[in-house]
């Protein structure tokens, strides 16, 4: 008999990958949808007719029950939040009722329902944010630096919370940066491999940027996804730190996207102080060898295959947006 999962945040890079992969391993897949006057199914509109959408929102514990029992789940992924950091700052509560108590009211939905749910916290390097230790890895102690780092924190911590006050199955990766092209337009990297394609097409002259030299662990989501799926495969839950070790500056990602391009980035890119960070995380880079010990997990994508398979999706996008016009 095949599983059972309920995806948060289906509709958004990781929910996506994450809803295929499943439905590889004949899942029965349910996404929790927002009611919304503006559906956006761009990253699952290729699996519309082998997954089934549910009515609900993380702010309303009433919907997040009625999706429980109407679908019945053997695991939940936690994957909905408000994830732009840079947002946080400006919708500093919303980011904490989403992000925050979301988690916490799924969590408490699953212990009414049946308790033996499997459930998947999606936990975040922003929460690590001045970083204490280098690597980061899952003792090293938490300094969030954002709204959203902030709120992360509260629902990894309650996940702990669950599991060991209830005995659930509750268990959290904490990923580093993961992209791919089906991240979101706001978000930084994308925004760079857009706009290289954009200049490089004629339909933009520049591209505005804050903090260059800020330093990440950038992985690929269609990897990352499947460490979610083995957190909820093993005999005990836990938190595992999802990375791929190698640190790299916004710089170099915006020299590696324009130079796929043969552009030479320092023409066309304009520092911009509405760009950079109330509080700055200057470098995250995290260390997965509890994943790769446990899980048998190891990242595939590497850092210049990740910008060089964004750019030309953005090119092939726009080139597509040309040609309809």
């Amino acid at each position: 008999m095949s599983k059972r999962a309920l995806i948060t945040g289906i509709t958004g890079q990781d929910g996506s990958y994450l809803a295929e992969f499943l439905l590889e391993r004949e899942y029965e897949v349910f996404g929790l949808e927002r009611r919304n006057s503006q559906k956006n199914r761009q990253n699952i509109e290729h699996i519309l007719d082998s997954i089934e959408l549910v009515s609900g929102d993380l702010s309303d514990q009433g919907s997040i029950i009625l999706a429980l029992n109407e679908v019945v789940p053997d695991e939940v992924y936690n994957l909905a939040s408000q994830s732009f950091v840079h947002e946080s700052w400006k919708q500093p509560i919303f980011t904490a009722d989403v992000t925050g108590l979301g988690a916490a009211r799924v969590l408490e939905a699953i212990r009414q329902i049946d308790p033996k749910i499997k459930f998947y916290q999606a936990s975040s390097s922003e929460m690590f944010g001045k970083v204490q230790e280098m690597p980061q890895r899952e003792k090293t102690m938490f300094y969030p630096r954002s709204p959203y780092g902030a709120a992360k924190l509260y629902a990894h911590w309650m996940t702990v919370n669950y599991r060991e006050s209830y005995g659930m199955f509750a268990a959290s990766g904490i990923l580093f940066n993961h992209e791919s092209p089906r991240r979101g337009l706001e978000f930084v990297m994308r925004k760079i491999t857009n706009a290289a394609a954009r200049i490089k097409l004629g339909m933009a002259k520049e591209l505005r940027l804050g903090n260059l030299d800020a330093k990440r662990d950038w992985g690929f989501s269609g990897d990352y996804v499947k460490a979610m799926w083995m957190m909820l495969q093993q005999e005990k839950p836990d938190d595992f730190v999802i990375a791929t070790g190698e640190e790299h500056s916004v710089r170099e990602f915006v020299e590696e996207a324009f130079g796929c391009l043969d552009l030479d980035y320092e023409k066309y890119v304009v520092i911009d102080q509405k760009f950079v960070r109330p509080a700055e995380v200057d470098i995250l880079k995290g260390d997965a060898s509890k994943a790769r010990n446990i899980l048998k997990w190891e990242p595939k994508v590497t850092f210049r295959e990740l910008v060089q398979m964004m750019v030309e999706s953005d090119m092939k996008i726009l080139q597509g947006s040309t040609a309809r016009v």
